[in-house]
């Protein structure tokens, strides 16, 4: 068998590689040169300089594996991979560490003004005086998201005697204080409490500029900020007026909102530590990424078990009669995330109707996996979505009940007074959202989807249409839901676009919803 490593992968990758098959590096290839060239290759291995589109698989006619030496897997069409049936693995586990300690080190940088000593110093000068830095003995850090590398910084930075406060809403109490950390109940709490920030979230629709003016201005005049996660979920222009305006004393990015970047206000401030996105740059870090993906290959060409595959199919194993159940649960997963918002111990999966009668194992995976998609960095899939959720608490437990009084079979997650429900119709098993929030809908899910729950009375409907219009919105189909007139209700609305978290936050203000949640499933 022959493998393609297509972008530069380290020597132990590569030999590992080679110690089972032919492999050919050939970096740098366009487009149509890796079109050309695709054909004859089992494997191709790529980091982020590659693109594996549809028309890149589909001259991949030998093609039985994708492999990206790294985390992410924005470079590579996991759909179009899926349907052609060639496995796409990464190495997710490659660089947790060097990316805590690079947050590590730029913290301590910002808090000891070592780049700017360093600068001046190389100039010629010798300004001591001018470079008084702080402890961290004693200061707060506050970790906005402790997931896999926010675990690790706390750790570290526990070691400096620091006081741990995080915010994450995923995961549970007893985690957190077995880690030392006290849960803060909000970013905005979170930011008055810190000395330190540091982010490590996930960049989706919910979490973009959520370190935004508000935010910073309500952080103490002494406090810093640092981000290794992504670029855009801390506001730049609001950080740069934090900065350059002194409602806070400094940043330092590893990440920008448009990558790479050589232009941005930030780099004119004195009191801003910059690095070109280098939280996986060290040898270890792509040793790791280069042997990992190399086993996952190699495995994967034999046949065996992946662990690191992100679009491995439970197969064979599932009845074919849930088959078409298992991307609606992962979506019912996704909306239950978005609408509880927050942590919670325990989850239910309810499987109700003909459905009973199945093994629907694949089915609770399934559902964990939605559960997990939005709130963690990795790529969240059936073999790993078990561990995910152990490591955050995260227990789920079946119910089953033969009797649908409205339904052939029906699938609900719920947790609390939060319950999401949905089931399939007619012989082409159309996908059916029948409950939100505990709500009676009836709604085909789609990409964009917009919750609002509020009193209900009249005009609420026309408020939400001009506002959506305004920012041109388009709304696909509406359902209003309530239990009583003049009582709670909901409306849940399918839109053709994301709506911006400013206009969902407007829309909330002004008809008073005591809940507003957007979902975007692409």
């Amino acid at each position: 068998m022959r493998v393609l490593v297509a972008d530069q992968l380290s020597e132990a990758g590569v030999s590992a590689l080679a110690a089972h098959y032919d492999v050919d590096v050939r970096t740098g290839l366009d487009k149509p040169g890796l079109v050309e060239a695709i054909g004859v290759y089992d494997a191709v291995v790529v980091r982020s300089a590659t693109t594996i589109d549809a028309d890149v698989l589909a001259a991949g006619t030998n093609l039985k594996v994708v492999a990206r030496a790294g985390i992410g897997l924005d470079n590579v069409d996991v759909r179009a991979a899926t349907a052609r049936g060639v496995l796409v693995c990464n190495a997710p586990q490659s660089n947790v560490i060097s990316a805590a300690e690079h947050t590590v080190a730029l913290l301590l940088s910002l808090a000891r003004l070592i780049p700017q000593a360093d600068r001046t110093l190389r100039a010629g000068a010798w300004r001591r005086n001018e470079f008084q830095g702080v402890e961290l003995h004693g200061k707060v850090l506050g970790v906005l998201g402790l997931g896999r590398v926010g675990t690790l910084v706390a750790q570290r930075c526990s070691a400096f005697g620091m006081k741990l406060y995080a915010y994450d809403p995923y995961v549970g109490v007893e985690r957190a204080a077995r880690m030392g950390v006290e849960l803060i109940d909000s970013v905005a709490e979170l930011c008055r409490a810190a000395d330190i920030l540091t982010v490590h979230l996930p960049k989706t629709p919910e979490t973009v500029g959520i370190v935004g003016e508000t935010e910073l201005r309500s952080m103490r005049p002494t406090a810093r900020i640092v981000n290794t996660a992504r670029g855009g979920i801390i506001d730049e222009l609001a950080l740069y007026r934090a900065c350059a305006e002194g409602w806070i004393a400094g940043a330092a990015l590893d990440v920008f909102s448009i990558e790479p970047t050589t232009d941005s206000p930030l780099f004119g401030l004195d009191n801003v530590v910059v690095t070109p996105h280098l939280g996986a740059s060290t040898t270890e870090a792509q040793d790791k990424a280069g042997t990992m993906v190399a086993e996952a290959v190699v495995a994967a060409l034999r046949g065996d078990f992946v662990p690191s595959a992100v679009n491995l199919q439970v197969g064979a194993a599932v009845p074919e009669s849930l088959k078409p159940y298992l991307p609606l649960v992962e979506k019912l997963g996704r909306l239950f995330t978005a609408l509880h918002a927050g942590t919670t111990p325990e989850l239910t999966v309810e499987y109700v109707g003909r459905i009973v009668g199945e093994d629907t194992s694949a089915l609770t995976l399934a559902a964990l996996k939605g559960l997990l998609t939005d709130v963690c960095h990795e790529p969240v899939t059936f073999v790993n979505a078990p561990l995910v959720a152990d490591e955050r608490g995260l227990k789920l437990s079946t119910l089953t009940s033969s009797a649908s009084q409205h339904y052939v079979s029906l699938v609900r997650l719920s947790a609390g007074d939060v319950r999401v429900a949905g089931t399939l119709i007619g012989p082409s098993n159309r996908e059916r959202l029948v409950e939100a929030w505990g709500f009676d809908i009836d709604m085909e899910p789609t990409d964009h989807m917009v919750f609002f729950r509020y009193v209900d009375r009249p005009g609420i409907v026309g408020l939400i249409g001009g506002a959506l219009g305004e920012a041109n919105v388009n709304i696909a189909t509406m359902q209003v839901g309530r239990r009583e007139a003049g009582g709670e209700a909901l409306i849940a609305m399918a839109v053709d676009s994301a709506v911006p978290a400013g206009v969902i936050d407007e829309i909330a203000a002004t008809i008073g919803a005591s809940d507003a949640r957007s979902l975007d499933l692409d």
